[in-house]
């Protein structure tokens, strides 16, 4: 019985010492904003695109690469190669994240339907009613979200 009883405490501390681990772990956010069930960054569309054809042009499982953990898609040779050349210039502001709930020193989903291109770079916004926010203030949004970033996915 006196050994039984060690177990259970033994076991005990355990399960808490991995619950412990996995809620530190769960409380860091990756780097790019992909959905929960998927690794595909931007939900699949090119960002390059949003750039040359100033809209939101789906890409394709043809042209991939991999890019602080997920998979980006182009819609073309030549747009994934010039994301290759320097993703920086191209990933969205924040990992893909809306970039008003940054501003917020919170973190949501970027829709890419619901962009910006400001001052060579791309935003993403969780929905139409929070870019109608975001566009009244772009500036400020920025330096706030600026301030925020990367601390809001840590």
């Amino acid at each position: 019985m006196n050994n039984l009883l060690h177990y259970k405490k033994a076991w005990g501390s355990v399960i808490a010492a991995i619950l412990m681990v996995v809620s530190l772990h769960a409380s860091a956010k990756p780097p790019i904003y992909t959905s929960f069930f998927s690794d595909l960054a931007v939900a699949g569309y090119d960002t390059v695109a949003y750039f040359t054809e100033h809209k939101p042009v789906k890409g394709n499982k043809r042209f991939v690469t991999e890019y602080k953990g997920a998979e980006w898609r182009f819609k073309s040779a030549d747009n994934l190669a010039m994301f290759k050349a320097d993703p920086e210039k191209y990933a969205p502001q924040y990992g893909g994240y809306c970039a008003w709930a940054v501003a917020m020193n919170d973190t949501a989903k970027g829709d890419p339907h619901q962009w910006t291109v400001h001052d060579g770079k791309l935003y993403l916004n969780y929905d139409t009613d929070i870019q109608a926010k975001w566009l009244k203030d772009k500036e400020g949004f920025i330096n706030s979200a600026d301030k925020n970033w990367p601390g809001v996915i840590e």
